[in-house]
């Protein structure tokens, strides 16, 4: 059991790459709370009393549901975020700076609000890691926009990592 006594959040977690990252999680031992945007939906997944409504783009929310895992848990390990982010496919010419620029926006965002939220709780147990959804390499496909950007920066965000002793790592 890999993840024996790990606490772990997973944004996103009613969607079909969250609830799979939950499940393997689980299966390793791990104590998984789910955040998402419908709370049906996270239920589907794992144990109702594990699951919060939140939107992983407002601060408050994410702090508020940071704080009631660490009331009821002690501690957090990891924290994931795989929310979707509003990506707009199709061709460039046919692509607003509005439509090109959400995916990048609500990736940054989100990878901060919930990073910012964790890390100092990592900080003072001196663990813990941070998974983003990324991208890597120089290939694209047509009419992703603004996807693959936010992709590789999520990827180079979370490359940097923090200056502190909690460890990050990237997923693609």
């Amino acid at each position: 059991m890999l993840l024996s006594e790990k606490v772990a959040i997973i944004y996103g977690g009613g969607g079909p790459i969250g609830a799979a990252i939950a499940q393997a999680f689980e299966r390793e031992g791990a104590e998984v709370f789910l955040a998402g945007r419908t709370k049906a939906k996270l239920e589907t997944v794992t144990e109702p009393d594990h699951t919060y409504q939140v939107d992983a783009l407002d601060e408050s929310s994410v702090n508020d549901f940071v704080g009631k895992v660490v009331a009821r848990s002690g501690r957090i390990d990891i924290t994931c975020n795989v929310i979707g982010v509003g990506d707009v496919q199709k061709p460039l010419t046919e692509l607003s700076l509005d439509e090109f620029l959400q995916p990048i926006t609500n990736a940054m965002r989100s990878h901060f609000i919930t990073a910012r939220a964790a890390v100092p709780h990592m900080i003072e147990q001196r663990s813990g890691v941070i998974l983003a959804f990324g991208g890597n390499g120089p290939q694209t496909l047509p009419g992703l926009g603004g996807f693959k950007i936010a992709l590789d920066a999520s990827r180079d965000c979370a490359a940097s990592g923090p200056s502190s002793s909690a460890s990050t790592t990237s997923g693609s």
